[in-house]
This record gives C-alpha cells, structure tokens and sequence, in this order.
C-alpha cells in the first residue's frame, strides 16, 4: 500500500484477557471504532501499546489480525523500539514479511547513542528495507534528542520520510520545515500539542487518547486542517484534562482505563505495570467520567473534504 504520513494515527494499546493472553476480539471492537471515527493509519506495539512486554509471537500475530480486518482501507504501522541494531533489522524484515506498510523507528534503546551512533542505527535500519520509516524523537522519556543535524544526514535515506514529533517544543516544527521543507512529514506524538503543532504546519496526529476518544480527535484534526480553527478550539479545551493523561508515566493504564469506561477496552495491563487502585483510580476516573458527562456534540467532521 502506498501511503502518506498524515492525518490521525492512533498509538492503539494492545488488549489483554483477564489470563493475560492477546484479547483480539476486544482488539477489533476498538478498531473498528477508530475505523469509523476516519482515522488514517494505526501504529501497533508502540509504548501505548506496551512494547516492551510483547512476545516477537504476539507483534506478528497483532500485525497479522490488524492487517486481516483493515483489508487494505488504511496502512498498519508496527513500531521498532529495540536495544540492538541486528534484532531492529530483524523486525523490520519481519514487519515486511507479515505485512505491515510503514515503520515507526525509535533511537537505540537502554544505550544512549551519541550522534555518530544513532544516525548510524537509523541508517542500518533504513538501508535494510524499503517500507516507509518515520523516526520518533521524544528525548524526554528517551533521552536521546534527534536533532537537525541528525535529520540533515538522513535525508539521501528515501524511505525515512516522517517524524513523530515528541519534544515537547512547539517550536521544533517551524525548525524542521525551515531546514527541509517538506521532505519529512512531521505528526506531533504530543496529546496536548498537537492541535498548535499542526497549526504550525505539522501533517498528522500520532495520538494516544484517540484510543478511547475516537471521533473527537479525528474532529480536531479536520477542523485545523480546513481553519476552523474556533470549532476545533471549542473541541480542544473540552478534551485537555484528558489529553494531558497522555503524558504521565501511567498513560497506559489511564488511557485503558479511559477505553473502558467508552466501552472500547479494558484495564487490563501486562505485569510489570499493574491495574489503577485507590486514589490514584478515583482521580483519573472522575477526570475520565467528568469528560464523557461533557462530550461535546461534534460537527459533521467527516463531510470535511482536506
């Protein structure tokens, strides 16, 4: 599938049974949720997603089903978050083979590189397959900043054509258009930036909370996209408490959290993370249940022609 790195692309969480095995069913009810709020793309086995705990058996059999059920109405992305530059090379063959359409690429992980190394590691990556890459740079929780002059050494790379924008500076993407024009795509990665990044200029929406709320960050998108902007603005100030639960270390169980209570998921999490208890739950979940009992009536986003 030919593709491009705009629009929404959900970071979907990786749903789990009550006995910790893959809840493709569950899956599926989100997906075909996202589906029919127009999304653009999925990413699968992101940091959303839970990476980090998945078996390369459950990458493939998630890139398998997506793939099944999608029949071709939008690309699946699997993401690439690994610590050796041989096993990340691995899985984007791997990627390739079982079917997915484009890769999310995420710097050296547990060592931090230096330039020289992590340009290194995208290239060696970037030479052994031609599916679509787009790099993620969240030096934040990563800790390793791709800079411009990173950038600037991997353009001859054809097939890195997109970056998840994730520095928490606004700013970067006015940087990175005044350095390349359009040659990379950039998606703000960033719940709570995204709608001033693609004010900015930014293409597209790598989003987390789109998991529980589909349709309201698909409205945002379009909105932008086509100036409206005080419809969007409206949409917006109504959804940051949510967004902001994007940023915690907890997203993954807030958001699943938030997933259940749209009836689209379930709290269930991979050990070592553990399900919310106590007062912690209490406070997400009057942020969750204040949200749903305010949801906005939206407008009709999907007529918008971009």
């Amino acid at each position: 599938m030919s593709f491009t790195w705009k629009g929404v692309f959900p970071a979907l969480t990786t749903k789990f049974t009550d006995k910790d095995q893959l809840d493709l069913p569950l899956f599926e009810k989100n997906l075909q949720a996202q589906l029919a709020a127009g999304i653009d793309g999925i990413i699968l086995g992101g940091s959303l997603g839970e990476a980090s705990v998945l078996t390369h058996a459950e990458k493939e059999n998630l890139v398998r089903f997506a793939i099944e059920k999608i029949d071709g109405k939008i690309p699946v992305i699997l993401n690439i978050a690994e610590g050796s530059t041989k096993v990340a090379v691995q899985l984007a063959e791997n990627a390739k083979k079982w079917g997915a359409e484009g890769l999310m690429l995420l710097p050296p992980m547990r060592y931090k590189s230096d330039h020289r190394e992590t340009v290194t590691y995208f290239q060696t990556v970037a030479a052994s397959t031609d599916l679509p890459i787009m790099i993620y740079n969240n030096p934040v929780d990563y800790k390793i900043d791709v800079t411009i002059e990173m950038f600037a050494e991997l353009v001859s790379y054809k097939n890195i054509n997109a970056i998840k924008e994730s520095t928490r500076e606004v700013t970067n993407v006015t940087k990175l258009i005044n350095a390349f024009g359009d040659r990379f795509k950039i998606l703000c990665g960033v719940d709570t930036l995204a709608m001033e990044e693609m004010v900015m200029g930014a293409d597209g929406w790598v989003a987390g909370l789109v998991c529980a709320f589909p349709a309201e960050t698909v409205a945002i998108y379009r909105l932008v996209k086509v100036g409206r902007y005080e419809e969007a603005r409206k949409i917006h100030r109504w959804f940051l408490p949510l967004l902001e639960l994007d940023l915690h270390s907890k997203l993954v169980q807030y958001i699943k959290l938030a997933e259940s209570k749209t009836g689209i998921g379930s709290e269930n999490v991979r050990a070592p993370r553990l399900t919310l208890v106590g007062e912690e739950r209490e406070r997400i979940l009057k942020i969750i249940e204040d949200g749903i009992a305010t949801r906005p009536v939206l407008p009709d986003y999907l007529s918008i022609q971009l």
